[in-house]
């Protein structure tokens, strides 16, 4: 008799287990229930379907070759039995089957098996805000919210839309409504940055001056939604947002998402503190018949070892092939993952992986992430962008935890934090990042890369020689100027030095670099010395100059002018700076 397999949920991991297990099995039963009439659609891709990129709903429910992931194809090309539109009430271990309704009917059927697969994904949080159940305030979960969504824009019927939640898929929806359709796009956020949870702040902050330079975006942070007003007619009209009101004709709710574990926790499952359904390294969960993948479950952070849900249909899918092999009696292991992201917004692309500093303190393990700015490719090549990029490392063992880097060519910036995110389970030191070898032809990377650039910076601050400052310090010691705590010393050439020479005379000094250890008495000794260069190198080594001399009245600022640039506070005013 064949192996009969059961799959609830037919969005990623489902699909993906069943057609790995046809395929090391043709001979085995797979039926694949999902409540939703799409099933196996790219989610990921809504942003891009409300903004036009992707013209309909079949671009995220076809394969490669166009051809639409319905019921029909599952059984004509997988051999897959899918039921759409139905609904798993219940697991019974002891019977082994699983009791499915379909909605539109109300019959009831048991479906058995021997090896049961859950990929019941995520739902998305609602609020308890008043008026949340408003026409026109949707969540983004589903390909019916994004029609709803696209509909009511290309309609017309929006021109100002607020949206809960500066998230992902909260800041990809805003692009999508105000770079497009021209709608006012107010992202309210009660965390005090954008991306919270997945960039520290100094990322954070040179993304949001970058999103507030956008046509029609506006950044609500720290902001508290009290509740959504709605016309006579049910329609959603405004939010108040700390007492303030904002008429707005649609709602986007992108406040996070929970996992699907209510199925598995009735069914006796053991679930992680986290909510996530518990499984082992073989994605086996309490029973050894039931597999679960995807965003339902509870997996390792590899770095902190702390339990972990991540809503990517990329690990939901790679888990899937791993349920499908052991299902079929294999032993392939998904030990966990470091955590990676990335976006494109407005054209600027970030991505991270691993720990950031501030989590890596919650894990309970000091580290360093200095900021380091330096072209993604040749200096001299015409296509060559500034790249901004933080490696933390643990201070004690020298172990890298993480990478997070911002940039225009978002293939440099995601090719980067790809390489160092294979190495993070590794266990790999700064030493190997530093000597990492990389693939060099101008147009494509640097002689030195950037990524080995931050290693070596990484291990001079860890060393004891390069003392640095942030761009935010720096621009607290600017507005405390003139009280005598410091001045700036400016050690690049004059044509770069003159307008702020002029403008903040008498505590912005100059001398450049390479004439530095003949003026050494032109440095004040009795004050803390603020050291600027473009890039945070030439001024690196203006304060190694100054070390030898016996002055170590001096701190440097991490990635230089660009980088405050980057921040988004001038150091003079943009007219003046011209």
């Amino acid at each position: 008799m064949s192996l009969q397999v059961v799959i609830i949920g037919a969005v990623a991991a489902g699909p993906k287990s069943g057609c790995r297990i046809k395929r090391l099995m043709p001979e085995a039963s797979v039926t694949m229930v999902d409540r939703d009439s799409y099933i196996s659609y790219g989610g990921c891709g809504i942003p891009y379907y409300v903004s036009g990129d992707v013209a309909d709903l079949k671009g995220l429910t076809s394969t490669s070759f166009h051809m639409e992931r319905n019921a029909g194809f599952f059984q004509a090309a997988k051999g897959i039995t899918a039921l759409p539109g139905s609904e798993a009430l219940a697991i019974d271990r002891a019977a082994r089957q699983v009791r499915v309704r379909h909605l539109a009917s109300g019959k009831e059927r048991l479906l058995p098996y021997d090896k049961l697969v859950i990929a019941t994904g995520s739902s998305p949080f609602i609020p308890p805000i008043p008026g949340v159940d408003l026409q026109g305030v949707y969540p983004v979960a589903n390909l019916h919210h994004a029609s709803a969504i696209k509909d009511m824009v290309a309609q017309g019927q929006v021109a100002s839309a607020a949206i809960i939640g500066a998230g992902a898929t909260g800041l990809e929806m805003a692009e999508a409504l105000a770079d497009l359709w021209g709608v006012e796009a107010h992202v309210l956020e009660m965390a005090p940055q954008v991306l919270p949870g997945l960039l520290d702040p100094e990322m954070a902050h040179m993304l949001q001056t970058h999103l507030l330079a956008q046509d029609g975006v506006h950044l609500h942070l720290g902001a508290r939604v009290e509740r959504i007003l709605g016309d006579g007619e049910g329609r959603a009209v405004g939010v108040v947002v700390d007492g303030q009101t904002l008429d707005v004709d649609l709602v986007i709710l992108a406040t996070g998402v929970r996992p699907n574990s209510e199925l598995a926790r009735a069914a006796g499952l053991a679930l992680a503190p986290n909510g996530g359904i518990q499984v082992d390294q073989f994605l086996r969960t309490s029973d050894p018949d039931i597999y679960a993948g995807g965003d339902c479950v509870s997996i390792r952070n590899l770095l902190s070892g702390q339990s972990l849900t991540l809503a990517s249909g990329s690990l939901a899918n790679r888990m899937g092939r791993v349920i499908g092999t052991n299902v079929c009696g294999g032993s392939d292991t998904f030990p966990g993952a470091v955590g990676s992201f990335c976006i494109k917004l407005f054209g600027l692309s970030v991505a991270r992986t691993g720990l950031d500093e501030q989590r890596a303190a919650a894990a309970g393990r000091q580290a360093v992430s200095p900021l380091v700015v330096q072209a993604d490719r040749a200096h001299f090549h015409p296509d060559q962008k500034l790249m901004y990029v933080k490696l933390t490392v643990e201070k004690d063992t020298r172990r890298v935890l993480g990478l997070a880097a911002l940039g225009e060519n978002g293939d440099a910036v995601v090719g980067r934090v790809n390489a160092v995110a294979g190495l993070l389970p590794l266990g790999v030191t700064v030493e190997a990042i530093s000597n990492l070898e990389l693939c060099y032809s101008p147009p494509l990377g640097a002689a030195m890369d950037v990524l080995n650039a931050a290693a070596n910076t990484a291990d001079n601050l860890l060393a004891g020689l390069l003392r640095p400052i942030s761009p935010e310090e720096f621009s607290r010691r600017l507005a405390a100027r003139g009280q005598g705590g410091c001045v700036f010393l400016d050690v690049r050439g004059l044509d770069n030095a003159q307008p702020y020479l002029e403008a903040l005379k008498p505590d912005w000094l100059h001398i450049p670099g390479e004439t530095l250890s003949q003026r050494l008495d032109e440095v004040p000794r009795d004050k803390e010395v603020v050291l600027v260069c473009n890039s945070g190198v030439r001024s690196y080594e203006a304060q190694r100059v100054l070390e030898a001399a016996g002055l170590t009245n001096t701190v440097n600022v991490s990635g230089g002018v660009a980088a405050i640039k980057k921040w988004g506070e001038p150091i003079i005013p943009p007219a003046e700076e011209e």
